[in-house]
């Protein structure tokens, strides 16, 4: 039980563990619990304790956020015991999963994946933590591309020919090493202390997923794509998330943190006049997917954070891309807080720590987005103000309610985000995002208790692994 006092308000917030039922009996619904005898040990070698069997076998509790319509979700649950696996390298991982990673996205087996240690994508199969080099096609280098694309020779065109294709074989081998591929009823939890660096988690036609207590770190692309078009001065793209959602449903991604780890993106060089960019997005979730709930994640030091909708096509994501967040924790971030194409999206109790240095905005308002922004609390640093929060990306409107704003140097005070944005911006929004959620789970905090409450609790190994 841990207590936190804010004035004369006082929250107790309590983790229940529910007692386990005996291994043959199915799992007790949302929030329940099953557990093998706690005296084997699990594949992999490792013994897991009762707690740590139970939170593996927990489900997301009924009605918390989007990820609990249609049949909720369960993920790995109902694992049988020989699905049940500690992992400690990459090969025992993408083992776990299926085998085979090329075809573990269609392995609907229920399973369970205790991930123990650190885990390295450009780990081999013997154990050899490969380089940027051992993934390059032959015809590929940085200096080859640098030369072959610069814009006072090659132009303001998109890049083509040899080196270009180069690139892109590159790209697929990197792919083919680093993507690890996700498949339906599955969880995924870290023991303490667990890290997943240099690799995405790719859940895709995935339905019935979770992801709880891992430190993700360093998804770092090797061949980044030049880009002259992408604004005045061009850009340069990666293209590997941390955790990417696509074409699924029913995803909860639970007391997660998401960094870059020892190579943040203000070691990278400058190219062509631009930082050269190997990091993408924390958690992308695109391609239709829907039904998604993250809940008390650490977003800390990074750039571009979450994108909801990964096109301003209007087509299938209509009608999809609902994600529900609430109590994350924004920490020294930049941009996509979410950015949101399409999806109604519910952003509830969610803190933020806003840095000057480089901050764009927090929630980007995207082709018929509809987002409910409700009791979320935005601490500022010098130099960003209320108006700079919201982002009109091509967006109509955003419902907000109940949000606070703490200026640097100044008091906690509550905000209107949409008259804020309005009085320094042209066209306004409009208030009503045209829905009111009613997925949520226990109460919706004030604003002023957020940072108290999320700030200590959000994150990796807050849970009792």
């Amino acid at each position: 039980m841990r207590k936190i006092a804010a004035g004369a308000a006082l929250i107790t917030l309590t983790l229940t563990v529910a007692p386990a039922p005996a291994a043959a009996d199915p799992p007790t619904g949302h929030g329940g619990a099953v557990a093998l005898s706690a005296t084997r040990p699990a594949p992999g070698g490792a013994a897991l304790s009762p707690v740590a069997r139970q939170l593996g076998r927990q489900t997301l509790p009924a009605g918390d956020g989007w990820a609990a319509a249609g049949p909720g979700t369960t993920g790995g649950a109902t694992a049988a015991a020989d699905q049940i696996h500690v992992v400690s390298s990459r090969t025992e991982l993408v083992t776990a999963l299926g085998g085979d990673n090329a075809s573990n996205a269609g392995n609907t087996t229920p399973k369970i994946v205790y991930v123990k240690g650190t885990i390295d994508g450009f780990e081999d199969a013997d154990g050899r933590l490969l380089d940027c080099t051992d993934l390059a096609d032959p015809e590929y280098s940085l200096a080859a591309y640098l030369a072959a694309y610069d814009p006072a020779v090659w132009g303001r065109v998109a890049p083509s020919g040899p080196v270009e294709q180069a690139r892109v074989r590159s790209v697929t081998n990197q792919t083919r090493q680093t993507q690890i591929n996700v498949g339906p009823n599955t969880t995924i939890i870290g023991l303490r202390g667990a890290r997943l660096t240099g690799l995405t988690l790719m859940i895709d036609r995935a339905p019935n997923v979770i992801v709880r207590n891992i430190t993700f770190d360093d998804a770092r692309d090797c061949f980044p794509a030049w880009s002259p078009t992408d604004g005045e001065a061009g850009n340069w793209n990666s293209q590997y998330d941390q955790v990417s959602v696509r074409r699924s449903e029913n995803v909860w991604i639970d007391h997660n943190t998401f960094t870059d780890g020892d190579n943040p993106d203000s070691a990278q060089p400058i190219h062509f006049g631009r930082p050269y960019q190997v990091h993408d997005g924390s958690l992308d979730i695109t391609h239709t997917a829907s039904l998604v709930t993250a809940s008390w994640n650490r977003f800390v030091g990074r750039d571009k954070l979450m994108l909801i909708g990964s096109s301003n096509t209007v087509g299938p994501d209509v009608g999809r891309l609902n994600v529900t967040l609430h109590h994350n924790l924004f920490d020294r971030v930049l941009q996509r807080l979410p950015r949101v194409r399409f999806g109604q999206v519910d952003l509830y109790n969610n803190a933020y720590r806003l840095d000057g240095e480089g901050f764009e905005y927090a929630i980007g308002v995207g082709v018929q987005s509809a987002v409910y922004a409700e009791n979320n609390h935005f601490t500022l640093g010098t130099g960003v103000t209320a108006a700079d929060l919201l982002y009109d990306w091509s967006g109509t409107a955003i419902t907000t309610r109940g949000n606070w704003v703490k200026p640097a140097g100044g008091l906690p005070r509550p905000v209107d985000l949409v008259a804020a944005y309005n009085a320094a911006h042209e066209p306004e929004l409009s208030p009503d995002a045209g829905w009111t959620p009613t997925l949520r789970h226990g109460p919706v905090l004030p604003a002023p208790l957020v940072p108290l409450v999320v700030g200590p609790l959000a994150g990796a190994d807050r849970l009792p692994l």
